[in-house]
């Protein structure tokens, strides 16, 4: 009875330790951190232009003309602030906006060009409408040489 008891003692002795053992390998954790950043963002909305026009200017009567504009669109990721600026045209001098004479290119036509240069997007679906203002001094055309005249502004918008 002694060899059974030592076994069974042996058997019990086993188990005892293969208890333990198996809580020993329980379960563990560990933690995975997550993260996005989301690029502020601006764009102009499709079609990308705009338009002003100051149509027939009259030197007899030479008053001031504001611009009848076509304004365009653009949005900024939503918080981003944001600020536009321009190029003062093909044709400025210094900071002042000038259209030239289609065929005379010594001859101009300044005007002003204004415009909100910031603030703070609000996303893709919500888009804003530029509010360009422009216009033309009496004075400044009184004495124009005949013809048409033009210029381009290119608008620039950074987050």
């Amino acid at each position: 009875m002694k060899k059974t008891a030592l076994i069974a003692l042996t058997a019990l002795a086993a188990i005892a330790v293969l208890v333990p053992a198996g809580n020993l390998m329980a379960n563990d954790s560990a933690t995975v951190t997550v993260t996005a950043n989301v690029v502020g963002t601006c764009k102009f909305v499709s079609p990308k232009t705009g338009a002003v026009s100051f149509g027939a200017l009259d030197p007899s009567a030479a008053t001031d003309v504001a611009g009848t504009v076509s304004q365009p669109q653009f949005w900024c990721t939503k918080g981003a602030a944001y600020t536009i600026s321009d190029d003062n045209g093909l044709n400025e001098t210094g900071t002042t906006f000038r259209m030239v004479h289609g065929t005379n290119a010594a001859e101009f036509i300044p005007y002003s060009f204004t415009y909100t240069a910031s603030g703070t997007g609000t996303g893709p679906q919500s888009p804003f409408t530029m509010d360009i203002a422009a216009q033309v001094l009496g004075a400044s055309y009184a004495n124009a040489l005949a013809g048409a005249y033009s210029d381009t502004v290119t608008l620039t918008i950074n987050p």
